[in-house]
């Protein structure tokens, strides 16, 4: 077995490059479903592997339930039956989550990513209770959602070690930015399915062990972020460090004048993409701003840059 191959006890063997995609809105901030959907078409056709619906991209916290189960139902219409549909369902409550649980699998996603809960602190017994409910709730894999900068909430190797013990639990999509914690991770838990969940980090992470990543990027230019990991895959390696050095500056140009989530949705319209604005308070660029954005994309051989 390949040391990137997805883990044992992952039933989707989930591999690739997996974009978290955008939650598209009207411009009086309304959910657009069709487009949404598009989106997850845009890049499961430009060759992503798997769609990743409510994710921080798809903006999940700025949405209501009702929208949320929504989003997940669009997407899975328009790609599940071509590519898995790792739906996110994580909210602050079980409760919630659990519910958000039950809709995904009852409109046929293929798994949930349950983020850590938010806003009050998580200890381990917590995260031990959280996560076998929702698996109890449902029988689809369950990937652990790590983000510890966004939930304030970071799982310790040995809370995760005990999360790993629960039979749903599928794999670990690792957005900490901790290589050694995510090195140690992979090393102590060989058959879960590990997704690196920065742009920063996609070949890192498939050196260390994971089987694909979770990327922003590709939301916007999944032909690179997919041509980095099928380089790494067939063992071009010194192909996949320059497109990963590509990578690196798609993800600053992303953050001139503004949120990082912003550089998305406005390189999806120099694409002819358009997803509409994001939900405020969060705000797309200005055209100072794109115009910056765009002259910093310059040279690197991306579509309609």
């Amino acid at each position: 077995m390949a040391y990137h191959d997805p883990g044992a006890a992952d039933p989707l063997s989930l591999y690739g490059v997996v974009p978290p995609t955008v939650t598209a809105y009207h411009e009086d901030e309304s959910v657009d479903y069709e487009t949404t959907a598009a989106h997850a078409r845009f890049v499961v056709d430009r060759g992503a592997h798997g769609a990743f619906p409510l994710g921080t991209n798809g903006e999940f916290p700025l949405l209501s339930g009702e929208e949320r189960d929504r989003v997940v139902e669009a997407v899975v219409d328009e790609v599940g039956d071509e590519v898995p549909v790792i739906a996110g369902v994580g909210a602050p409550s079980t409760y919630r989550t659990v519910a958000h649980a039950e809709h995904a699998e009852s409109v046929g996603a293929d798994s949930i990513v349950v983020v850590t809960p938010y806003y009050y602190p998580l200890d381990h017994r917590g995260a031990l209770e959280h996560y076998r409910r929702v698996a109890e709730a449902v029988s689809l894999p369950v990937y652990i959602y790590h983000i510890p900068s966004k939930t304030g909430n970071e799982l310790s190797l040995e809370t995760l070690a005990d999360l790993a013990a629960i039979d749903a639990v599928a794999g670990v999509k690792d957005s900490s930015k901790d290589v050694p914690w995510l090195a140690q991770a992979i090393d102590a838990h060989p058959d879960l399915t590990f997704l690196a969940g920065s742009d920063s980090l996609v070949f890192t992470g498939l050196e260390v062990g994971c089987s694909g990543a979770v990327s922003a990027v590709a939301n916007a230019f999944p032909e690179l972020v997919v041509d980095c990991y099928a380089a790494y895959d067939a063992g071009e390696e010194d192909r996949a460090r320059e497109l990963q050095s590509d990578i690196f500056r798609v993800r600053n140009a992303f953050k001139t004048g503004g949120a990082y989530m912003s550089g998305v949705k406005t390189a999806l319209r120099m694409r002819e993409f358009d997803a509409g604005p994001l939900r405020s308070p969060l705000r797309r660029k200005d055209d100072d701003s794109a115009a910056e954005m765009r002259e910093r994309l310059r040279g690197l051989d991306l579509e309609g840059i």
